[in-house]
């Protein structure tokens, strides 16, 4: 039986990366979170605490006590020198994914593997920065990790065969459903999913419906589990915006960012983060 590597390494400890470790911390993973300063540590470990303990209500079968005595929080990287598995879970940014990588790479062994959770960009290119690009791909979660069902796998022409069927069957051991893909500008499901949601706010800005009835109309009509809008409420408006913008440059005017996000970026309207995006969460909605 294929199961989880023992020690895994996540750079980053916000939504994304501790949604991660909390995942590979329940399947049975030593994890070490890296962030960025003492302050950005503590926010990651009461992160970790509070998932865990959502988990714990919601599965009786999760022993809550264990899993957080599998994880741990630091700022040194050094904590990565013994993981087999490094999963970077820092924001849309290029260089702060590159510096992640290359800096863990100079601190994990050479039979380690490394991953990148962006969900755009480029895997070839942060693949092209590193000195054992064979041994690195694209392992996309989706938000919220803990109970999402999909991860996707993304390859580059440079990696190893090898990590293609161990991504498959972490992802497996982990109770998800993998999907492999070929790197390409915003892979499969982001494509799909900016595409969708990016002609909803086009709706919406034109006048078509309301931003409750769009979302209504894709629930109901095609069986979606939430709407586009409230699904880029959840994702975070600027993280839409920053795909917008690179599939924009990539693939075409197809996928040029619609006015009203960019207004909702800029008055820190972002989603659920900050109370307010194309819904109002400030009543605990």
């Amino acid at each position: 039986m294929t199961t989880v590597p023992a020690s895994v390494g996540v750079i980053g400890g916000g939504r994304m990366g501790a949604g991660i470790a909390q995942v590979f911390a329940q399947a049975g993973s030593s994890v070490r979170v890296i962030e960025r300063d003492e302050a950005a540590v503590a926010q990651a470990r009461s992160r970790l605490e509070d998932g865990v303990a959502k988990a714990a209500v919601r599965d009786a079968s999760v022993d809550a006590a264990s899993v957080l005595a599998r994880l741990d929080v630091s700022d040194d990287y050094a904590a990565l020198a013994g993981a087999e598995l490094v999963i970077e879970a820092v924001p849309e940014v290029i260089a702060l994914k590159i510096e992640a990588l290359t800096r863990a790479e100079r601190v994990i062994g050479a039979a380690a593997w490394l991953a990148t959770n962006t969900s755009s960009l480029s895997v070839t290119g942060l693949a092209d920065q590193l000195q054992r690009p064979e041994r690195f791909c694209g392992l996309h979660f989706f938000n919220p990790v803990p109970p999402s069902a999909l991860v996707e796998i993304v390859l580059t022409p440079r990696t190893t065969p090898e990590l293609r069927v161990l991504a498959e069957a972490w992802v497996a051991a982990l109770g998800k459903t993998p999907i492999v893909v070929n790197d390409a500008p915003g892979f499969a499901s982001s494509r799909l999913g900016a595409a969708i949601a990016l002609e909803a706010m086009r709706m919406l800005e034109e006048g078509v419906a309301s931003a409750d009835d769009i979302d209504t109309a894709m629930v109901l009509g095609y069986r979606h589990a939430t709407g586009p809008l409230r699904t880029s409420d959840l994702v975070g408006l600027d993280v839409r915006l920053g795909i917008a913008e690179y599939l924009h440059e990539t693939l075409g005017d197809r996928f040029a960012p619609p006015q009203i996000l960019r207004d909702k970026v800029a008055a820190g309207e972002l989603g659920r983060k900050t109370g307010r995006g194309f819904f109002d969460y400030r009543d605990g909605a």
